[in-house]
């Protein structure tokens, strides 16, 4: 499978070549752990797995780090407005750890819910305070920086190429300039490397640095840990597209100061979801988590159906109605695979796949291929599926196949069929096992659930836990 990924930096469509061949160095902006993630959050991190999963069908052995941001980060991300996880855990009444850990926990839990596979490296800023220091510390040496007002500054005009990405002009820059944000900045767009005095009194993290005690701006941690993970040049970097005009703008400045190199070479930038009122903003306040759709009577795996459906460079707009559709087509998708798992009798794992299913796989890998095109991907799904003349086994095996990127546990939905065959008494014995196993999990009763798994197990019957609850097998 030879990959064409949209390139943010040039705004074209670009044969991927990695590197070095074979391998994928693969950075993606992580979570700021001050809230949950909201919907619109989620779909990067959906995107992001996506590219992944296709990365390694096409034969790359990759490596996937991903941040989270656990200090440093403004509510401006040109250094504007509050801390918001100082902000967070005031209003809490926790400390600024505590914050960061609960809702790491939070954000994992929802990602392994949309069967988002936990990347390969996850770094946390706090842990890595040591290597941004370094790398500051390596932009200073370059010339880039200035020291005002106790903080650490980048010098923007000092970076020819700065804005590259976003399309800026470093002329209108300056004429369209502000000057009122920060009294210490030469250029309003100049970005902080290191505070040493921020207008927070008592800020609840802060370092020994070569510039005083004090804490790294929000830009610098994806730099030095990129860096430590993946090397000075690697392949990719993906976030949301909101993230160009400043964070990842300001990102290429600090990264090629230091080491003089091009640092990435590909850059993925999914756009919004967006609801009528506009861009879904936690600052905004009524924003929807993945818990929201749960509590509505949705499964996580609707969400990401419905995210798959959109292309990741296109606006989505969500809505209910949107949501439903997409609710009842995977649970068509579903009822579909136990109808051909039953007719297969569970022989697909191993049966050749003749001329039809390899056209169906070739369309899927082109579609994949031609930059992550997902709904032309689940239409070739669905093709497969709905086409008579692909025996039963062969489009199971095909499915699941595809699902390995698409991740809608179809082999679980395959499963199930055989349930519905056996004994109405017994099966209804197991579901209700089941059931007070997964009541007896939700109380926090680890105990009683492991011996309801006990009692099931001594049944003959095997469990298998996943984002969408629990199915049930002849073991």
């Amino acid at each position: 499978m030879q990959l064409s990924l949209f390139n943010s930096l040039g705004r074209k469509l670009e044969t991927f070549a990695p590197l070095v061949p074979g391998k994928v160095g693969f950075y993606g902006c992580g979570p700021t752990v001050y809230n949950f993630a909201h919907i619109g959050n989620l779909r990067a991190y959906v995107t992001h797995d996506i590219l992944s999963r296709t990365l390694r069908r096409a034969g790359y052995a990759a490596t996937y780090v991903m941040n989270v941001t656990d200090v440093g980060h403004l509510t401006g991300d040109d250094d504007s407005g509050d801390d918001k996880m100082v902000k967070s855990a005031a209003e809490r009444g926790q400390s600024v750890l505590e914050i960061a850990r609960y809702y790491t926990d939070a954000f994992f839990a929802d990602t392994e819910r949309l069967n988002v596979r936990k990347p390969d490296v996850v770094c946390k800023a706090t842990e890595h305070i040591g290597d941004m220091i370094a790398l500051i510390e390596r932009i200073e040496a370059n010339g880039f920086t200035y020291s005002a007002g106790g903080n650490l500054y980048f010098d923007i005009t000092k970076f020819p190429s700065y804005g590259e990405l976003a399309n800026l002009n470093m002329d209108d820059l300056k004429a369209g300039a502000r000057i009122d944000v920060d009294p210490n900045k030469r250029n309003p767009h100049d970005f902080v490397l290191w505070f040493t005095k921020s207008k927070f009194e008592n800020q609840a993290l802060v370092w020994d640095s070569p510039w005083g005690r004090g804490y790294p701006g929000w830009h610098i941690e994806c730099s030095a840990m990129s860096m430590k993970y993946l090397g000075e040049s690697f392949d990719i970097h993906a976030g949301g597209i909101d993230h160009i005009p400043i964070h990842h703008t300001n990102e290429i400045a600090q990264s090629e100061a230091a080491t003089g190199k091009k640092w990435v070479r590909y850059w993925i930038h999914n756009e919004f979801l967006v609801l009528d009122r506009g861009k879904m903003s936690k600052s905004k306040g009524g924003f929807l988590t993945l818990q929201t759709l749960v509590d509505a009577g949705y499964d996580p795996l609707d969400y990401r159906y419905f995210l798959l459906g959109g292309h990741y460079r296109s606006q989505l707009q969500f809505s209910y109605p949107a949501l439903d559709g997409a609710k009842n087509a995977r649970r068509s998708l579903a009822d579909r695979v136990r109808a051909l798992a039953k007719a297969a009798g569970g022989a697909q794992a191993a049966v050749p796949l003749g001329d039809k299913a390899r056209g169906y796989l070739a369309a899927f890998d082109e579609h994949l291929s031609q930059d992550l095109n997902t709904p032309r991907a689940l239409a070739d799904l669905w093709g497969l599926l709905k086409d008579t003349e692909v025996p039963p086994a062969e489009a199971l095996r095909a499915a699941f196949d595809m699902d390995g990127v698409l991740g809608f546990d179809l082999e679980k939905e395959a499963g199930g069929a055989a349930q519905e065959d056996e004994d109405p008494a017994f099966a209804a014995e197991i579901d209700a096992l089941v059931a007070e196993r997964a009541a007896a999990k939700k109380a926090r009763d680890f105990a009683k659930a492991d011996a309801l798994r006990d009692t099931i197990k001594a049944k003959g019957i095997a469990l298998e836990d996943g984002p969408s609850g629990t199915t049930w097998r002849r073991a």
